[in-house]
C-alpha cells in the first residue's frame, strides 16, 4: 500500500538513485517535474529531492492517512525540524515522560541556545494542558504510549484543545506505528517516527520521519529539510521502504507475543509491576483500546530488588539481546535509567518512576516459548543474592 511500480522501469522494488546532481535540459530547466516522487517539483541536487526518497515519503505518507512526508536522517533530527518551525521566546508544552533523547534536545540545546522554553506535563491528564498554555505556547508534543513508562493520552481530546487554541499538536507515533494508531485522524497535525524503529523493523537503518495534512507546515519542513540538509541517504530511503512492505506482519506477530509475555510476567513472582497497553490493569487501558488497533509490542515491568536485580537479570537473558533502540524483528531489553534516559535528571526520574529495577522490553518474533524460558532464567538469576554484583572498577 503506498508504493506503485517505479514510473519508469515498472520496477516492482523501487531503484536506489544514488545520484548527488541531475542534469538539466536548460539552465533552470529540470527534469522529472511530472515524475511523481519529485512531487511535481523536477530533480536538481540529491539533498532538495531525490527519487528513492519521494517514493519513501510518499509511502509513509499513505500510511499515516497523512498528504505530505517529509523524511530525515534520524528521528532527532525530524525533531529538530520540528522545532525549527519555531522561533525565539515561543514555548513547547511537552509529555513529562518523554522519550531521554528528545527531553535532553529540548532542555539542553533549543532552550539554551534558541531561547525556546519547554514545560513537561502529564498529558494523561488533559485537564492539565489548558493551565499550562501561555500568549507563548506555539506547539504541543505528544508521545502516546510514552517512552517508557508506556503512558496513554488521548489524542482527540488533546487535539481539540489543541485547534481551539491554535496550537499545533505533534505526536510521537513511534512505539504504536501506523498499524497500530493514526494520530492525523483523531486530529493530531503532525505525526512523527523515528524509523530506525518499527518502520525499519531490522535494526539496520537510522532516519526519521514527519507526516503531515497540513500544507503550511508541509511547506516550511520542506524548507527546513533543504536547508539544514538533514537528509537520508537512498539507501536508507530504500531499506525503511522494504520494512514498511511487512510492518503489519511484524507487528502483528511481535504483538502477538507480547501480549502472552505481559500476562506471564504479571503472575511471576519476580516481578513487582508489569505496565502494557494490552492489559487491563493498564492505568489507560480504555483510552488505548479506543484509539488504538492493536497495543504493541513494548512491555515495562519492574523485577522485585533493586538494582543488583535488574543487573543480574539483564546479564542472564540470552534470546532477548541487551541493547539501546526498540522495534525490530528481535527482541531487545534495557534498563532505561541507566542507558536510554540516564540523561534524564534523577529526580525526574524518580517522578516517572523510571527507577532503578525498571525493565524494558522490544518484544520481536522469536519464538514465544524461547523468550519466556529465556525471561524466567533470567529473572531466578535476579532473585539469587549468593551473585556478588560486579566489582567497582579501579585505576590502572
Amino acid at each position: 500500500a503506498g508504493q506503485d511500480p517505479d514510473p519508469v522501469t515498472g520496477a516492482v522494488s523501487v531503484p536506489i538513485s544514488l545520484a548527488t546532481t541531475f542534469a538539466q535540459d536548460s539552465p533552470g530547466v529540470k527534469k522529472g517535474e511530472t515524475a511523481p516522487h519529485s512531487f511535481n517539483l523536477g530533480y536538481e541536487y540529491s539533498r532538495t529531492g531525490n527519487p528513492t526518497r519521494g517514493a519513501f515519503e510518499q509511502c509513509i505518507a499513505a500510511c499515516e492517512n497523512a498528504t505530505h512526508a517529509v523524511a530525515f536522517a534520524s528521528g532527532m533530527a525530524a525533531t529538530s525540524a520540528m522545532i525549527h518551525l519555531l522561533e525565539t521566546g515561543d514555548h513547547v508544552i511537552s509529555i513529562d515522560d518523554v522519550y531521554g533523547g528528545t527531553q535532553r534536545y529540548f532542555r539542553r540545546v533549543c532552550k539554551p541556545s534558541m531561547n525556546i522554553d519547554f514545560s513537561f506535563v502529564d498529558l494523561t491528564n488533559p485537564a492539565l494542558l489548558e493551565p499550562a498554555i501561555t500568549d507563548k505556547t506555539k506547539m504541543v508534543w505528544l508521545e502516546t504510549p510514552t517512552n517508557p513508562t508506556l503512558k496513554i493520552s488521548d489524542i482527540q481530546a488533546i487535539a481539540d484543545i489543541c485547534r481551539a487554541r491554535n496550537l499545533i499538536l505533534v505526536v510521537d507515533n513511534t512505539f504504536a506505528t501506523p498499524y497500530n494508531q493514526l494520530p492525523l485522524d483523531l486530529g493530531a497535525h503532525v505525526a512523527l517516527h523515528s524509523c530506525t524503529k518499527y518502520i525499519g523493523g531490522h535494526s539496520d537503518v537510522v532516519m526519521g520521519v514527519v507526516c503531515t495534512s497540513d500544507d503550511e507546515i508541509y511547506t516550511k519542513l520542506r524548507f527546513v529539510q533543504n536547508g539544514m540538509g538533514a537528509v537520508p541517504s537512498p539507501f536508507d530511503c530504500y531499506m525503511a521502504l522494504r520494512g514498511l512492505k511487512t510492518l503489519h506482519i511484524r507487528m502483528a506477530a511481535a504483538a502477538s507475543n507480547a501480549q502472552q509475555l505481559a500476562e506471564w510476567l504479571e503472575a511471576h513472582s519476580a516481578v513487582e509491576r508489569v505496565i502494557y497497553p494490552g492489559l487491563e490493569s493498564h492505568p489507560q487501558y480504555e483510552i488505548g483500546q479506543r484509539q488504538c488497533s492493536g497495543s504493541g509490542a513494548m512491555i515495562t515491568f519492574y523485577v522485585r530488588g533493586e538494582l543488583d536485580a535488574a543487573r543480574r537479570f539483564l546479564e542472564t537473558v540470552r534470546v532477548f539481546t541487551l541493547a539501546e533502540s526498540l522495534g525490530a524483528v528481535e527482541s531487545l531489553v534495557e534498563s532505561p535509567a541507566i542507558m536510554t534516559h540516564a540523561s534524564v535528571p534523577a529526580e525526574q526520574r524518580a517522578v516517572l518512576g523510571i527507577s532503578d529495577n525498571l525493565i524494558r522490553l522490544s518484544v520481536g518474533i522469536e519464538s514465544i516459548v524461547d523468550l519466556v524460558n529465556d525471561l524466567e532464567a533470567a529473572l531466578v538469576a535476579s532473585q539469587d543474592t549468593s551473585v556478588a554484583p560486579p566489582a567497582a572498577p579501579t585505576d590502572a
